[in-house]
């Protein structure tokens, strides 16, 4: 005996599966910032080797780590927008811009490291710097780096009539590290002026350190925000989940005992 069940179209009823706020703005700076932050990196490289300055040895080398940070932005975006759709991510893509984040802090830490510790050696073991050479190349770094600043701020700072890029903690890491930058190509200057026109030598590796304490402490910061979502914490600060909590029980007959709270992206 064959029983037949009646079948009901319910495809109204589906919702597309796109949690993801639109970041095509953001993706294409980024990949602006990209092209640009990489030509002058190989700039400040060679002219740090050949002028024998550290500050802007440290700068190329930070620049280059931000090219590679960058890029980690751009594939980020590619793949949340690209996956957008994919049932298969429960709760959307979200999360993979916050990963691109965290991913970055962490280049951003390590580079912290490296400029530190060539600059207490440089400390030890100095070498004779072209101020004039160097001091040019870093003024050119600076520029390029407050240009490429005000692209992604831009986005940065934008709301699409709410928070759409307020939480997009995948280009405030590529903020960051443009940011990081330029504070690191006016401690170059600072550090090739002082020591053409006072003979300080011993300024460069120190700005250098200094620099690094710096980059160190905005890569912690950016890795507490993007760790806490990637491991679903709830801010201390948050009232969410006491909000959540009064507005299910407000009609007397519901008892929440336990309510879990926590961002998707």
């Amino acid at each position: 005996m064959l029983n037949l069940m009646h079948r009901t179209d319910h495809s109204k009823f589906r919702k597309r599966h796109d949690f993801v706020p639109d970041f095509s703005h953001a993706e294409r700076r980024t990949r602006i910032v990209i092209g640009v932050t990489a030509a002058m990196m190989i700039v400040e490289i060679v002219a740090g080797l050949m002028s024998h300055s550290m500050a802007l040895l440290a700068d190329g080398w930070h620049m280059s780590t931000h090219v590679l940070a960058f890029l980690i932005t751009a594939v980020a975006y590619y793949f949340a927008r690209t996956q957008a759709g994919n049932a298969r991510f429960s709760f959307g893509t979200g999360k993979i811009g916050v990963l691109g984040g965290f991913t970055s802090a962490v280049v951003l830490a390590i580079v912290a490291f490296l400029m530190a510790g060539e600059s207490v050696r440089r400390l030890f073991v100095p070498l004779e710097i072209h101020f004039n050479e160097a001091i040019g190349i870093a003024c050119i770094g600076l520029l390029v780096n407050l240009g490429c600043a005000l692209l992604l701020a831009d986005r940065h700072h934008e709301h699409d009539g709410g928070s759409a890029h307020q939480h997009d903690l995948n280009l405030r890491a590529a903020y960051l590290h443009v940011l990081a930058d330029a504070f690191t190509s006016v401690l170059a200057i600072t550090a090739l002026t002082g020591g053409k026109f006072f003979g300080w030598a011993w300024l460069d590796p120190v700005v250098g350190i200094v620099g690094s304490g710096v980059v160190f402490s905005w890569a912690y910061t950016l890795l507490r925000a993007t760790s806490g979502i990637l491991l679903d914490r709830i801010p201390a600060s948050s009232e969410l989940p006491d909000e959540i909590r009064g507005a299910v029980e407000s009609d007397d007959d519901s008892l929440v005992t336990d309510l879990h709270v926590w961002q998707v992206g």
